[in-house]
């Protein structure tokens, strides 16, 4: 292309538009909260977080992210276009962890600078289907325990659950919830025909074991879970398995405490030991446990 060509081009404004890997939406919709990201990156720099395991970079990200405000389907930014995203101004359970992982995965895979789009190629990594944001809303993992198999699966976590204790199945319900309550996700709302397609993903989640650790044992497995770890919270309550995620965080008392974007309490925070938390609940059955891998 030469020079008149290229100005010709620009002229007209039919230059091709740079698509950065997965991102299928302008970053002002994708992307909320750079100063906060940015001053995350100051910290884990000044503090060579990336010399850290895994673990405790996630452990870093997810306490310097302590107290943003509980803000719920923080996922659901368009009506039709799927793309990775992040915001730093509100966060759910999925979110957060998300979030910390993303930001460890990051620090990890370059020394730096660190870019939004560098974030959130993290995310696209481990929030989609293969690792693919195709721009479709079905390319999405939009549930915890195929999120469990399909990392394990390209090598970012271990399903670890079965090692710590002994583990009973899930076999009474249907997992159904997002073709039950359709209306409570923009997508499915604006797009009746993606209904039929979540309703096969559901059926085919169904079709995979699932066993977990009664509530009741997790007092006793806690000293073997280590920060950073992903804890699902599995659910007593209809449609789905896990109804709720956060983090093992062992504090400077040693005890095995619960980090989690927390609906009750409407922001980010270290709630109590990880078995307190659970016992506070009835319709809390258990866990299941991811461990991160480098």
């Amino acid at each position: 292309m030469n020079r008149r060509t290229l100005l010709q081009l620009l002229a007209a404004s039919v230059l091709p538009r740079v698509v950065r890997a997965g991102e299928h939406l302008p970053q002002n919709l994708t992307f909320v909260g750079q100063k906060k990201f940015e001053r995350i990156v100051a910290q884990a720099l000044k503090e060579n977080w990336r010399a850290l395991p895994i673990g405790e970079r996630i452990t870093r990200a997810a306490l310097a992210m302590e107290g943003i405000p509980y803000v719920g389907y923080t996922l659901e930014i368009h009506d039709r276009i799927e793309s990775p995203s992040v915001n730093f101004a509100g966060l759910d359970c999925w979110t957060f962890f998300e979030i910390a992982l993303g930001i460890a995965r990051m620090l990890k895979e370059k020394k730096g600078p660190y870019t939004p789009s560098d974030l959130l190629r993290q995310i696209e990594i481990t929030r989609y289907r293969h690792g693919i944001c195709n721009g479709g809303y079905l390319d999405r993992i939009h549930y915890l325990d195929e999120w469990f198999r399909d990392n394990q699966k390209r090598g970012h976590i271990q399903n670890i659950t079965e090692s710590l204790a002994q583990t009973v199945p899930l076999t009474d319900r249907r997992i159904d919830e997002m073709t039950v309550l359709w209306k409570s996700y923009r997508y499915l709302k604006a797009n009746p025909d993606l209904r039929p397609g979540m309703a096969r993903i559901e059926a085919e989640l169904q079709t995979h074991p699932f066993r977990y650790i009664p509530k009741e044992a997790v007092r006793a497995i806690e000293p073997k879970l280590r920060s950073g770890d992903i804890i699902g919270i599995v659910t007593h309550k209809p449609h789905v398995y896990c109804s709720h995620v956060g983090l093992a965080v062992r504090t400077a008392d040693g005890q095995c405490h619960f980090m989690h974007a927390s609906y009750t309490h409407k922001k980010v925070l270290v709630d109590q030991t990880l078995s307190g938390y659970l016992a506070d609940f009835k319709s809390h059955a258990g866990i299941v446990v991811a461990r991160p891998v480098d």
